[in-house]
């Protein structure tokens, strides 16, 4: 058997795994590549393999990482299944919309940061297509998109829908179980439930995003964010800027949000969310309330009776988002994209970083060669929309609202299993993160273990 690592090898983006056993071909996700110059090159270069070739795909999540590039798979290959959970199925569609408007508009302002304008990888019609071929299966249930292959779905606890794929292929007369972790959550978080523990792999391929460090403790979080809210919004009377991920992030932040304000921690706050992708996936959210934390529940029932303790707007038109840029202060804006690549979250930092009262709130991971990370770095002005704007606000940058576990909580998942696998491989994770955490799971638990490099094809 083999295994083609073709993304998210030695990085955090493009995750895409190809396995080969001879009489079987399939795909574990099938994702963009995002931040840094070379994203757009490895996306028009995609696929490096023939789609065609392949019996079925699985996907583990919906984020773009995982999933933005399916439809040009699909559009290679018009009749390939695609399986992942039912929320999945449900959020991938609202996603790859999105992605698609936002390369037509890209395409039709003439591009970004004086690149030239290029072509969109896919538009809506392939959008369509590929959602066609998509099967939702819930968690825990497995099912045989292959007869060598069963598969079966476990909460990853990472956002809505997102999966642990545990796959078990026939070769040459034995079975052999290979587990993909996907993106794993950090246990004890608000929205989704804890990364179920898995027993036994022969084969596993492990995230190690935040392999070589430690998230600050939830409790040092909420008071960070509480103290970046009273700072910015009372102190210093200005407007806090969040960039979150849309789908995740912003559900995350609006229960936290709402939790606190129950608690009486907060108060009096004007919270507006400018992204339609970010309301879409929260109506999605709602009709998944089984799947994850009672505190969703708890919140979702006092948007509908409108008694939430603070005043909550999601916008719907380019005018509304407009509007927000004239409020001076006393504002919480929540706007994709998380790693400010693309989306309104562009707007407001232009609007707002020049400004020494106003702050800047990071909530989630900010990619090499992003426009998040290059503001978490300390630089002192950015290129929005043509113009150099200073970096005159204060930034705020929470660790522990991470979706991803860090190393103490992949360490502790991967003590669930019963024994060592046959072959461990660490992947999405930037170089550092992945070859730390490779050299720390050999310690601790004496596993070898092996990060692949971008291309590498593995037998197993």
């Amino acid at each position: 058997m083999q295994i083609h690592f073709l993304g998210a090898a030695r990085e955090v983006t493009g995750s895409c795994f190809i396995v080969d056993t001879g009489r079987l071909r399939f795909a574990v996700d099938c994702g963009m590549h995002q931040g840094g110059r070379e994203a757009g090159p490895k996306n028009r270069a995609f696929p490096a393999f023939d789609p065609a070739s392949l019996d079925f795909a699985l996907v583990t999540h919906a984020h773009l990482d995982h999933c933005g590039l399916l439809p040009v798979l699909s559009a290679r290959a018009p009749a390939l299944p695609i399986y992942t959970t039912r929320a999945t199925a449900d959020l991938l569609p609202v996603m790859l919309l999105d992605s698609a408007h936002i390369q037509a508009r890209e395409k039709a302002h003439g591009g970004r940061r004086n690149a030239p304008a290029l072509e969109p990888l896919y538009g809506v019609r392939e959008v369509e297509h590929a959602m066609r071929k998509v099967s939702g299966v819930p968690y825990g249930v497995e099912f045989r998109p292959h007869p060598d292959a069963r598969v079966r779905f476990l909460d990853a606890g990472h956002i809505l829908g997102s999966a642990i794929a545990e796959v078990r292929v026939r070769e040459g007369g034995r079975e052999r179980r290979i587990v993909f972790s996907g993106d794993l959550g950090q246990p004890a978080r608000p929205v989704v439930r804890d990364p179920e523990m898995v027993a036994l792999a022969d084969v596993l391929l492990v995230e190690s995003t935040y392999g070589d460090r430690l998230h600050k403790p939830m409790d040092d979080t909420v008071r960070e964010l509480v103290g970046a809210v009273r700072d910015t919004l009372g102190n210093r009377r200005g407007n806090l800027i969040v960039p979150a991920f849309a789908l995740g992030r912003a559900q995350e932040l609006l229960v936290l949000l709402f939790e606190l304000c129950e608690r009486g921690e907060l108060e009096d706050l004007n919270v507006f969310v400018d992204s339609p992708l970010a309301r879409q996936a929260t109506a999605v959210t709602f009709a998944h309330l089984e799947t994850l934390d009672p505190a969703v529940g708890r919140f979702a029932q006092a948007l509908r009776r409108r008694r939430l303790p603070y005043r909550l707007r999601f916008t719907r038109t380019p005018e509304e988002s407009m509007a927000i840029n004239k409020i001076r202060a006393g504002a919480i804006v929540i706007a994709a994209s998380g790693m400010c690549e693309a989306g309104r979250i562009r707007h407001h930092l232009r609007h707002n970083l020049a400004r020494e009262e106003c702050g800047i709130l990071f909530t989630g991971f900010q990619a090499a060669g992003t426009l998040g990370r290059r503001i978490v770095d300390g630089v002192r002005s950015v290129r929005l929309f043509g113009e150099t704007v200073p970096v005159r606000a204060r930034t705020h940058t929470l660790g522990g609202l991470s979706a991803h576990a860090d190393q103490r909580a992949l360490l502790g998942w991967l003590g669930g299993f019963r024994r060592a696998p046959s072959r461990t491989f660490v992947v999405h994770g930037e170089e550092a993160a992945a070859l730390a955490f490779a050299e720390t799971v050999e310690t601790s638990l004496g596993w070898e273990t092996r990060v692949p490099e971008p291309g590498e094809v593995a037998e197993c």
